[in-house]
């Protein structure tokens, strides 16, 4: 196998990483003035994602980083292209994490009731700009010969791309839902529990559409395969939640995630960025490479250093496996 091809494959897996892991913490983002029906249920939210949503933005940057380093033309130009898109994200992922930081630090109802009000947003808009930005990607820019971008931002706004906002805004929000009830106890739980099936059912059916939707834009057997099996995970995960099995419906879900990044992928592949005006413009996974000795040494870092993060992130998540419950949160 080409080292490009690996890359593709390697930048594929971190945002599949990234979407799963920060999915629900964004869910748990939208769902606060949800479920959270005072103060100490918001806390409780706040606490079943507080050890971890931080490093769950690490993929992020990991991925940013390695489609910098190995695919520098396609970094260039998504990032010139989808300037404004990227941008809202960046700030509401900053706003949101100052929210987690700043919440406690006044006891008055106002303060919190406006940084609570920043978490919501702060994780709504990058739900959905994603999916907007994945989207494109996949349907294709217009691109000239040089690879520049030469649309607008109306272009991005077309209806499969907010389609596609719609959908990742609503497998985040069943995400997160799932996610609460795994990690709470009590009236929460049961709150997140009922939640995840109703708001699963609306999910399915944006899922299916959008997944259905990409495969007449672009198609390959594995992206067939890899979508029927999105649905299917998604379909189980609300059975198993239905059915009061919270760490099987957690699973379904994320699988579901994975699945269905990974779709988007198969169905991308070889191109990064397909031209919608001038096809000398589209970027492939060969010609937006860098070169193949650059390649061969990020090979080499990643196959030191991934499994050390990976152990790492694993140890968190089991130090802070224990459900809680609004029993748990102090007075003050």
């Amino acid at each position: 196998m080409e080292l490009t091809t690996i890359w593709f494959l390697l930048v594929a897996v971190l945002f599949t990483g990234y979407f799963i892991l920060e999915g629900f913490d964004f869910g748990v983002g939208m769902l606060l003035p949800v479920l959270g029906r005072n103060d100490k249920e918001r806390r409780v939210l706040i606490n079943t994602i507080g050890p971890v949503w931080d490093g769950n933005e690490v993929w992020l940057i990991t991925a940013g980083g390695a489609m910098f380093a190995a695919f520098p033309e396609w970094y260039a130009t998504l990032f010139s292209g989808f300037y404004l898109p990227l941008l809202l994200i960046l700030l509401a992922l900053i706003i949101r994490g100052v929210a987690f930081e700043y919440r406690h630090k006044r006891p008055e109802p106002t303060w919190k009731r406006r940084w609570d009000a920043a978490i919501f947003f702060g994780s709504l808009i990058p739900a959905i700009l994603w999916g907007v930005a994945f989207a494109n990607i996949l349907r294709g820019v217009p691109l000239d010969v040089d690879h520049e971008y030469v649309g607008g931002l109306l272009n991005l706004l077309n209806p499969y791309a907010l389609l596609g906002g719609a959908t990742t805004a609503a497998l985040f929000l069943t995400h997160g839902a799932v996610f609460i009830a795994l990690k709470t106890v009590g009236d929460i739980r049961h709150r997140a529990r009922t939640l995840a099936v109703r708001l699963g059912i609306g999910t399915a059916v944006l899922a299916v559409a959008f997944l259905s939707w990409t495969l007449t834009i672009r198609s390959s057997t594995a992206a067939v395969v890899l979508a029927v099996g999105a649905a299917l995970a998604l379909l189980a995960g609300l059975a198993a939640a239905r059915a009061h099995r919270e760490g099987w419906a957690f699973t379904g879900t994320a699988v579901a995630i994975a699945l269905a990044v990974a779709t988007l992928f198969a169905a991308l592949f070889p191109n990064v960025l397909p031209s919608t005006g001038d096809p000398a413009g589209t970027l492939t996974a060969t010609n937006a490479a860098s070169t193949p000795y650059t390649l061969k040494i990020m090979t080499w870092v990643a196959v030191i250093f991934t499994p050390i993060v990976l152990a790492y992130q694993g140890w968190t998540y089991w130090v802070f496996r224990k459900r809680i419950g609004v029993a748990h949160i102090p007075e003050h």
